[in-house]
Formats: C-alpha cells, sequence, structure tokens
C-alpha cells in the first residue's frame, strides 16, 4: 500500500505509534477478566460480522458461519474460501492478524487451514497472547467501547482498578431511547427504569433518567457520545410537542412518521446539549439501513450482516438544526457509510470548525475507501482537521490490524503529495504522525 519511496519514510514515523481508539465495540469483559482465546475461528470469525458476510457470499452455509458446526469446521470453510474473497479488506485483515500476532505468513486457503489451525492453537495458550497483553503488544493507549445509557459499568470500574498501563472507557450510546418507532423502544426504557430507580410516566422523566446515566459516564472516563442514525434530523422541536408524543407513544397509539421525525430531532438536541455541558465529543454514524435483509434479522437479530447504505439521504438539510444550534460549542464528528455523501460532509465541516470528518466508516475502510475519503477530505476541507481512524472492531487481535492499513493508506496520500510537489516531506511527516495518533488524542481529550 506504499506506493512510493516517500510513502515509506512517513509510514516508518508512524509504524509504532501508540494506538487511541475512539470507537470500537469490544466485549469489555473479555479484557477485564483477561480470558484467554481457543482457536483461531473464536478470534477472527465468531464475533464478526464482515467475516459472516463474505462466507455467504461465497456459498458457505450458515450451519458454519453462525450456527452449530464446530469452530474448527467454521474455520475450514473460511479457509476455503478465503482465495476467494482476496480484494475484500476481510482479507486484508485477516493476514495482517496472522503475520503479525501469530508471525504466519502464509495464504489462508484450504491447504493451509489445517497448518494455520494447529499453529494458532498452540500459540493462544502462551500468556502473551492474552487480550491484556496482545492490546500492549500492539501498544494501545485507550480503547472506547460503545454502551447502552442502561448498562452496568462495572466492568470498566474494575479496568480502571485493575489495568494501570492502557485505559477502557465507556461512550454513551442512547440511540434506543430516540428510537420511538421501535420495538425495542419499550423494553429499553423499563431497562433505563430498573437502572435508575424511576417512573418514566413522562418525557422529563425519562430526560432525567438519561442525565443521570450520562454523570455516571462521565464519572468513568467516558469521552463522547455515539449515535447511530438513518438520518440526522435536527430541527427544532418545542418540548411540549415532543411530550405529547411520547405520551402517545407510551399509550400504545400508531405514530405518524412526522412526529417519529420530531421525537428523534428533539432528543438529538438534548443529546447534545449533556455533550456540551460535559465537555464531550457527539459522534454521528450516518446511512445505515439497519436489518434490510429481513430473512437474516428475523433469524439471528441485529449486527447479523443484514445491513445496507443508501444515498437518500439530505445530509445539509437534516444536520443544519443540529450545527447551527451548537455553532463552535461542541465538537461533533460525522461518519457516514455512503461515500457519495463526502462531498457533502466536506463542506460541511470546512465551514463549522467545531465539526470534523470521521474515519471512513464500515463498507469503507478499505484501501480504496481510506484513500478516496482522505483526498476528497484534504481538498475540500483542511486534512488536519480530520478526526483520526477508530476500529469499529468487535476484534481485539484486529486493532493493530485496521489503525496499520489506515496508517499505510494516509502515508500512501500524503507520499503522492509529496512526490507531485504539492508538500515538503517533513510537513508530511507531521500530518502523518497528527492524524495517526496526535489528532484522536487532543479530539477526545484522552
Amino acid at each position: 500500500m506504499l506506493e512510493s519511496d516517500s510513502a515509506a519514510r512517513l509510514y516508518s514515523r508512524v509504524a509504532d505509534l501508540p494506538i487511541v481508539d475512539a470507537h470500537c465495540h469490544v466485549a469489555v469483559p473479555r479484557i477485564v477478566d483477561n480470558e484467554p482465546w481457543n482457536d483461531i475461528w473464536e478470534v477472527q470469525g465468531q464475533t464478526d460480522h464482515y467475516v459472516w458476510e463474505v462466507m455467504r457470499k461465497r456459498g458457505v452455509p450458515e450451519e458454519k458461519i453462525t450456527g452449530d458446526a464446530t469452530n474448527r469446521e467454521k474455520w475450514n470453510a473460511l479457509a476455503e474460501v478465503a482465495p476467494e474473497i482476496a480484494g475484500n479488506p476481510v482479507y486484508d485483515w485477516l493476514h495482517l492478524d496472522l503475520k503479525n500476532r501469530f508471525g504466519i505468513e502464509k495464504a489462508v486457503s484450504g491447504d493451509t487451514a489445517d497448518e494455520i489451525w494447529e499453529r494458532t492453537s498452540e500459540a493462544l495458550q502462551d500468556e502473551s497472547m492474552k487480550p491484556q497483553q496482545v492490546l500492549r503488544d500492539m501498544n494501545v493507549e485507550a480503547v472506547c467501547s460503545t454502551d447502552d445509557p442502561a448498562d452496568s459499568l462495572e466492568d470498566h470500574r474494575r479496568a480502571a482498578e485493575e489495568i494501570s498501563d492502557f485505559r477502557v472507557l465507556p461512550t454513551w450510546r442512547p440511540d434506543n431511547y430516540m428510537c420511538i418507532e421501535q420495538d425495542s423502544w419499550e423494553p429499553s426504557l423499563k431497562s433505563l427504569a430498573e437502572k435508575t430507580d424511576r417512573d418514566l410516566g413522562a418525557l422529563p422523566d425519562l430526560l432525567e433518567a438519561l442525565r443521570e446515566t450520562h454523570e455516571e459516564f462521565d464519572e468513568h472516563g467516558c469521552r463522547a457520545s455515539d449515535h447511530g442514525v438513518e438520518r440526522a434530523i435536527s430541527h427544532r422541536v418545542p418540548e411540549g410537542r415532543a411530550s405529547r408524543i411520547y405520551q402517545k407513544a407510551r399509550g400504545g397509539e400508531k405514530l405518524k412518521e412526522s412526529e417519529v421525525a420530531d421525537f428523534k430531532s428533539f432528543m438529538l438536541h438534548q443529546f447534545a446539549a449533556m455533550n456540551r455541558d460535559a465537555g464531550w465529543v457527539t459522534q454521528l454514524h450516518i446511512g445505515a439501513v439497519r436489518d434490510y435483509r429481513h430473512s437474516l434479522y428475523e433469524a439471528l437479530g441485529a449486527d447479523s450482516g443484514g445491513d445496507v447504505s443508501t444515498l437518500n439521504i439530505d445530509m445539509t438539510k437534516d444536520l443544519q438544526g443540529l450545527l447551527n444550534a451548537f455553532d463552535e460549542e461542541m465538537e461533533t464528528v460525522i461518519y457516514c457509510l455512503n461515500p457519495g455523501h463526502y462531498p457533502s460532509i466536506a463542506t460541511l465541516t470546512r465551514a463549522f470548525p467545531n465539526v470534523s470528518m470521521g474515519a471512513p466508516w464500515w463498507f469503507n475502510d478499505s484501501p480504496w475507501g481510506i484513500q478516496h475519503q482522505l483526498r476528497v477530505t484534504a481538498t475540500v476541507d483542511v486534512l488536519t482537521n480530520h478526526a483520526g481512524m477508530v476500529s469499529d472492531s468487535r476484534k481485539i487481535l484486529s486493532y493493530g490490524s485496521r489503525m496499520e492499513m489506515f496508517r499505510r493508506c494516509l502515508c500512501n496520500v500524503l507520499g503522492q503529495m509529496v512526490e507531485r510537489g504539492q508538500m515538503p516531506e517533513d510537513v508530511a511527516g507531521e500530518t502523518a504522525e497528527h492524524l495517526s495518533y496526535r489528532r484522536p488524542k487532543e479530539l477526545f481529550d484522552l
């Protein structure tokens, strides 16, 4: 991925910098309990819907993906189709993980499946391959999980007390409490009511309960909220209107689309106000159409590989209310799922100094996707204001691989600019170090 001598020299400056991961989906108990992995499937495929999707695409039966087959049968199925997914970043991450963590440089295939299984199974028994030591070896300074306001933060408390050389911090994700039209809304209210010991009979009660959890998260080192929305609708809505919609929904009445939109917009402003007052970053993940493949959702539930992106969003109209309401009052990072939105978002981030382009998200965190987004950001906005990389990963062993891919792509883009005479190499080197490490660390106050 380093296509010039300049790119290679730049990468040598950032390859070993510490990792600050401001957004991922790590299972915090795995880190705190420091439980070892048993086999390579558990490491690579057990929790990763990226892997599941490419296996399904190549005809692997669900039994050998999320079903009752043994882990070794699942690994063999992945290995058998691995040559057929070359070009997809899943292939890149898989091989980087094997190289960097196990010292294995053979290509994964049906012919090498057994050897890799045996070698990795043996290696995983070593103390050096337990989660905490793996994170140390990757030079991780901080990793931020994604947590519902009703979640217990006991594991984060344990992490703060028991782990001294890197930080494991929560991120406040209140999506379930604004998505008033979803079946999960009422159960989420029940969970929040139980945690806070509050009667959520009226909207002010809900807001007070959420503020209570916001303060709790802040006490545990939380530095950001995260919001996964198909559209970031953010026009101003009076509290009285939102309260009437809340009562209507609690009464079991069907809501109009306009009512759903108004409630979501009102809640997003409330979340942002809490973040502003606490000095947190607001992260907006926009454009995922969740559970699009109905059969998959019905069989396996959310996060199983049936989500898609859409271009049918007016980013500028949707975000105008929020960005203007909190102009220069709160750091905001925008992640979008469809790269067709990059030009518009780059103009938004250019217009608002406190708004930043987030890392290429989900379907875009590939070599092509990363470099495309960095070039758009550099051309329209200011590249040094990019928010830097986040892993968005459910797999601890892939943190290093995803950060490495980003850093290589960043250095390749900057190296091309150096080769063309657009910037001196020392300026490119400072930019590479800034975006690889200093920028996310400073932005998220980590």
